[in-house]
C-alpha cells in the first residue's frame, strides 16, 4: 500500500529514482584499511541499505591528491586499486535497492605535511588553518592544474567502480579555501573577485564532466554561508548557489552553513547534545527557494520528526540522518513497519566524530554494535536454550545486559539498590545541557518492559538474595564509587565531583578542581560551581584539560565558563590538602621537576574517576561455575563462555562495566553485549 508518509516517497534524482527521501551523507567513520573501504566498511553501509535508506554517500573527504594526505584514515581516491573495493561496496547496497556515491575533495590547508608522502599542504593563501595546524604553500599554476586533472581521475574511477555519482566538498577545503575572501589572498584569474575565485571549481566540474560525461551524477556539499565576517556571506553564498546550478555542471546542492577551521566553528556546523536541533535548515531552504536546484542537507536533524518536517515544509528534498542512523541503522525499516517508538535515539554525544578527530574509529555511544557489524549484532539472535539471568545494577552496562539477554529469550532480573535506573548517567544528565543522555536509559528500559524484563528498585543485594534467584548466569553491573583517595595527604578535605553534580556538597566560593580524570564529570562539576558565582580555578596534571571529554563537546564547555571567574591550569598535580584555619592548604607539585607551592582554597574538589563497587561479586564469586573467570578467546570469537572451573558451582558469574575498572558508557555497553549476545 502506498504510504503518504512525505520522508517515504520516491525522488527523482537526473535518471536516478531514490525509493524515499531518507539518506546519510558523506563522513569518514575512519574504518578504511591501508585507505581501501574493505570488509568493515562495506559490512557497516550494507547495514543500512539492508534495512531501507535511500542512499549513502560514502567517504566523507575521500583524498583525491597525494598533497591531500588523510586526518582521519580516509579513503585513497587516487589509487587505481580503490576501483575493485569500491565496487564491492557499491554491489552489495544496490543488492537491497541503495543508492551509493562517494566525496571527493583535496582538503588544502586543512590537513598536515608531516604525514603520507609529506609533501606540502597547498592553499590559495599561506594563512594557516587552526585546526590542522599546517602552514600551507601558496598555490602556483601547476598545483591547480595537477589538483584539477586528480579531480577529473577519481571521478573517472568512481564511475567505474559503479557507483550512481559523486559530491564535492566545499566547505573549509580546497574548493573553498578558494571561494572565501579569508583564504584566498591569490592574484590574477583565480583571485580577487567572485568569478576568478570560483574559477578553479568551475574548472574542476569542467574536467570531471569530460572525464565522466554529462549523465553521471555531480553535486556538491560546500558552505553558503561562512557566519564570519570575512568570509562567504549569506548573500554571496546565495550567488555560489545560482552560480553552481547556471554552470549545468552540477546536479544537486548539499548544502552547509559555518565554517569548519577551529573547534568552535566545527561544532557550530555539527552541532552537539544540548544545541539546537537542525539549525541551518531554514536556511538550506533558502537556497532550494533561490535556485530550484535537488537539495540536501544535514545538520543535528536527530528524530524522524524533524526529518518529517524538513521534506513536507518544502525546505529540503533529500534529508541527512548520519549520526541518527549510527544510533539506529535500521530507521527506515522502522517508519515501514510502524514502530517509530522503536528507534535507538540519537542523544547527540558526539561520541562519534570526536573519535575520528583524535586518531580512532567512529563509534556510537549507545550502539556497540555501529562499526562491529562484522562481530556485534544489531538485532539479537533467539537463544536455543533458555536462562535465568540475574543482573545487577540498572545503569548502561547492566540495562544492555538484560536488554539483550531477554532479546536472547531468557528470563531476566535486575536488582538496582536506587530508586530509579540509570546510574551515572542519570547524574550525568542532570546538568541541562546533557539531559538528553537519559535517553539511553529509557530506550533501554521500554525495551526490557517490551520483553517482560522484571525490575526490583531499592534493593540492595546482597549473595543470598541473587543465589536465592536460583539464577544460572549472574552479572554485576554495580558500577563504582568516586575514586578520591589520591592524595598523600588530606583525602578526608576533599569532595568529589558527583558530590557536587547531586547537590550533596554546595559550591564553595573560591574552588579547585582537580582533575586528573578529564572526562565529563569534571567539568559539569566546574561548570555547576561557576553558576554559583564561586571563583574557580580547574587543575590537571597534564598538557590539556579534560582529554576525555575531546575537541567538539569541550565547545560548550567553554562557552559556559570563559566568561565567569575560572582559570584553567595544566602541567601541576595537587599533593596534598591541609587545613589552616577556614581555609584549605592545597600542596601543589608538578611532574617535570620538584617544586612544590602551597595555595589556599575554601573548597577543594578531586575528579579522579570512579573505584569499582564490586564487594557483592567477590562474595558470589566462589559459588560460581567459572569463579568469575572469563574466556578471553571465546569472547573476541564470539562463542559462548564455558569455562568450568568450579564444577560445584550452581551460576556462571560476570562482571561488566565500571564494575571492572573506571571507563565510559560506550565501554559499558560494549561489555554487556560483547558477552550477553552469547549467553
Amino acid at each position: 500500500m502506498a504510504s503518504n508518509d512525505p520522508l517515504l516517497q520516491p525522488y527523482k534524482l537526473k535518471h536516478l529514482t531514490l525509493k524515499n527521501r531518507i539518506m546519510t551523507t558523506s563522513h569518514e567513520p575512519a574504518y578504511p584499511e591501508d585507505g581501501m573501504p574493505k570488509e568493515r566498511y562495506r559490512a557497516y553501509h550494507e547495514e543500512r541499505a539492508k534495512a531501507g535508506i535511500a542512499m549513502t554517500m560514502t567517504a566523507g573527504s575521500a583524498a583525491v591528491s597525494r598533497d591531500s594526505p588523510p586526518v582521519f584514515n580516509n579513503i585513497l581516491a587516487y589509487k587505481d586499486e580503490v576501483v575493485p573495493h569500491m565496487r564491492r561496496v557499491v554491489d552489495a547496497c544496490h543488492e537491497h535497492g541503495c543508492a551509493v556515491m562517494i566525496q571527493l575533495t583535496h582538503l588544502g590547508r586543512r590537513t598536515g605535511w608531516n604525514k603520507g608522502d609529506w609533501l606540502p599542504a597547498v592553499s590559495p593563501s599561506h594563512h594557516r588553518e587552526a585546526s590542522h595546524r599546517a602552514f600551507p604553500k601558496k598555490m602556483e599554476d601547476w598545483d591547480i592544474e595537477r589538483i584539477i586533472s586528480d579531480y577529473a581521475d577519481a571521478a573517472e574511477r568512481m564511475q567505474a567502480a559503479g557507483l550512481d555519482g559523486i559530491e564535492l566538498e566545499a566547505y573549509g577545503h580546497l574548493m573553498d579555501q578558494f571561494w572565501s575572501p579569508r583564504t584566498n589572498t591569490l592574484e590574477g584569474e583565480y583571485g580577487g573577485n567572485l568569478e576568478n575565485r570560483m574559477r578553479f571549481s568551475m574548472e574542476v566540474l569542467g574536467a570531471i564532466r569530460r572525464r565522466v560525461g554529462d549523465e553521471f551524477i555531480v553535486g556538491i556539499r560546500y558552505t553558503a554561508d561562512e557566519v564570519d565576517k570575512d568570509g562567504i556571506s549569506a548573500e554571496e553564498g546565495i550567488e555560489i548557489s545560482r552560480r553552481l546550478k547556471n554552470s549545468g555542471l552540477v546536479d544537486f546542492l548539499n548544502v552547509i552553513r559555518g565554517r569548519i577551521d577551529t573547534d568552535a566553528g566545527l561544532t557550530d556546523v555539527i552541532p552537539v547534545q544540548g544545541m539546537r536541533s537542525a539549525p541551518h535548515l531554514d536556511f538550506a531552504g533558502r537556497v532550494r527557494e533561490a535556485t530550484g536546484m535537488p537539495t540536501f542537507h544535514a545538520a543535528r536533524i536527530p528524530d524522524v520528526a524533524t526529518a518529517r518536517h524538513a521534506v513536507s515544509a518544502g525546505l529540503i528534498d533529500m534529508v541527512g540522518m548520519t549520526r541518527a542512523h549510527m544510533a539506529d541503522p535500521h530507521i527506515v525499516q522502522k517508519i515501514l513497519e510502524g514502530r517509530e517508538h522503536d528507534i535507538r535515539p540519537c542523544v547527540g554525544a558526539t561520541y562519534c566524530l570526536d573519535r575520528i578527530y583524535q586518531g580512532g574509529d567512529a563509534l556510537c555511544i549507545h550502539n556497540a554494535a555501529t562499526g562491529r557489524e562484522l562481530t556485534m549484532p544489531h538485532v539479537i539472535p533467539r537463544a536455543r536454550d533458555h536462562k535465568k539471568v540475574v543482573v545487577v545494577g540498572a545503569g548502561a552496562a547492566g540495562l544492555e545486559a538484560a536488554r539483550v539477554a531477554a532479546e536472547r529469550g531468557h528470563a531476566v532480573t535486575v536488582f538496582e539498590a536506587a530508586s530509579q535506573p540509570g546510574g551515572q548517567i542519570r547524574l550525568t544528565a542532570q546538568t541541562p545541557r546533557r539531559s538528553e543522555m537519559i535517553s539511553i536509559i529509557d530506550w533501554r528500559m521500554a525495551q526490557c518492559a517490551a520483553r517482560d524484563v522484571e525490575f526490583r528498585f531499592n534493593s540492595w543485594a546482597e549473595a543470598g538474595d541473587i543465589v536465592a534467584e536460583n539464577p544460572d548466569v549472574v552479572i554485576i553491573a554495580t558500577g563504582g564509587l568516586p575514586h578520591t583517595e589520591v592524595l598523600e595527604q588530606g583525602n578526608e578535605l576533599v569532595v568529589s565531583s558527583w558530590d557536587i553534580l547531586s547537590g550533596d556538597v554546595k559550591p564553595g566560593q573560591n574552588v579547585l578542581v582537580y582533575d586528573d580524570a578529564g572526562d565529563h564529570a569534571g567539568l559539569q562539576a566546574a561548570e555547576k560551581i561557576l553558576e554559583s558565582g564561586a571563583r574557580l580555578e580547574i587543575m590537571t596534571p597534564d598538557r590539556s584539560f579534560a582529554p576525555e571529554v575531546m575537541a567538539m563537546n569541550l565547545v560548550p564547555y567553554m562557552r559556559a565558563m570563559q566568561d565567569k571567574n575560572v582559570t584553567f591550569t595544566v602541567t601541576y598535580r595537587l599533593l596534598a590538602v591541609r587545613r589552616k584555619g577556614n581555609e584549605l592548604l592545597a600542596v601543589v607539585g608538578s611532574d617535570y621537576s620538584d617544586l612544590r607551592k602551597e595555595r589556599s582554597f575554601d573548597q577543594i574538589v578531586v575528579n579522579h574517576g570512579t573505584i569499582p563497587l564490586d564487594d557483592l561479586y567477590f562474595d558470589l564469586k566462589p559459588g560460581s561455575s567459572n569463579l568469575g573467570a572469563v574466556d578471553q578467546a571465546a569472547l573476541l570469537a564470539g562463542k559462548p563462555q564455558a569455562l568450568n572451573k568450579n564444577p560445584s558451582g550452581a551460576y556462571q558469574l560476570f562482571r561488566i562495566g565500571d564494575a571492572v575498572s573506571a571507563r565510559n558508557t560506550h565501554a559499558a555497553i560494549y561489555d554487556a553485549l560483547r558477552l550477553v549476545k552469547d549467553i
